[in-house]
């Protein structure tokens, strides 16, 4: 891991030695937490510079929220995994009110609901978006290698890995204007997920920051938590990666090929 380099071409700071070094301040880690992360989140992905200035089309827009929603039905899996890791009841008790906010209290309500809502406004059945019956398979890939790696990792490294929400309230809120000023024909009650997603996100990254910080007592745990916070980076930038390859790069032919595909076999 010591030369592996980093989205910028620079080398990573993970470093062969770590049970070596001294543990970080507190300011000096969450400094490292959010040099790294910023640098690899996706906001800065291509596919979403084109969706913030408007420069996707119908079809392009339609298949994001479709290949999306796979990856928001793993976040309560591995949160559920997060909380099945914890000793602690007070832990738990916080840590489920982040399952509640996707899957919500009842039929019809919370985050996963709120996403159908968009895939209808952009034109999508919500039937089909449930189904998964067309997303990519790297798409997929990505969303389970979250879910796998969560399974797998200790308790700390699981919740380091969700700091990504530390960046999410920006992109939110860009993402929100963006498409009020870029996609009108999506109208603007479809767009409640982003909304409350601003103050949610800035809630949960507040709360694992702090669980982070007060049990990463070594160095070597800092380290830990920076690596995990950099894979899920690279699982969100994949998930784009993907979608680019499939509806962006192919050219207009190619997706408006896609599409006929999408729409052919919904109706059959």
């Amino acid at each position: 891991m010591g030369d592996r380099m980093g989205r910028n071409g620079d080398p990573v700071v993970m470093m062969k030695e770590d049970h070596h070094r001294d543990r970080l301040s507190q300011d000096a880690f969450i400094e490292w937490l959010k040099r790294e992360g910023s640098r690899r989140y996706h906001d800065r992905h291509p596919f979403h510079e084109l969706m913030h200035n408007g420069n996707l089309t119908k079809t392009q827009l339609q298949q994001w929220v479709l290949n999306r929603y796979y990856y928001q039905t793993r976040i309560p899996i591995k949160d559920a995994l997060i909380v099945s890791k914890s000793e602690d009841p007070t832990f738990r008790r916080m840590w489920l009110r982040r399952i509640q906010d996707h899957d919500g209290e009842q039929e019809g309500e919370g985050g996963l609901a709120l996403w159908l809502v968009l895939a209808r406004g952009v034109g999508l059945d919500a039937e089909e978006v449930r189904s998964f019956r067309y997303v990519l398979p790297g798409v997929r890939l990505a969303g389970d290698d979250y879910v796998r790696f969560v399974r797998e990792a200790p308790l700390l490294d699981a919740v380091a890995s969700s700091l990504t929400e530390l960046f999410a309230p920006s992109l939110m809120a860009r993402r929100l204007e963006a498409w009020k000023q870029h996609y009108p024909w999506v109208c603007s009650e479809s767009l409640e997920y982003f909304q409350l997603r601003i103050p949610r996100a800035a809630l949960d990254s507040n709360q694992a920051i702090e669980f982070v910080v007060r049990h990463a007592t070594t160095y070597s745990d800092q380290a830990r938590c920076v690596r995990a916070l950099v894979k899920k980076a690279d699982i969100l930038w994949t998930m784009l990666d993907h979608l680019s390859m499939a509806y962006v790069e192919t050219g207009t032919e190619g997706t408006q090929t896609a599409h006929d595909s999408y729409h052919s076999q919904t109706s059959a």
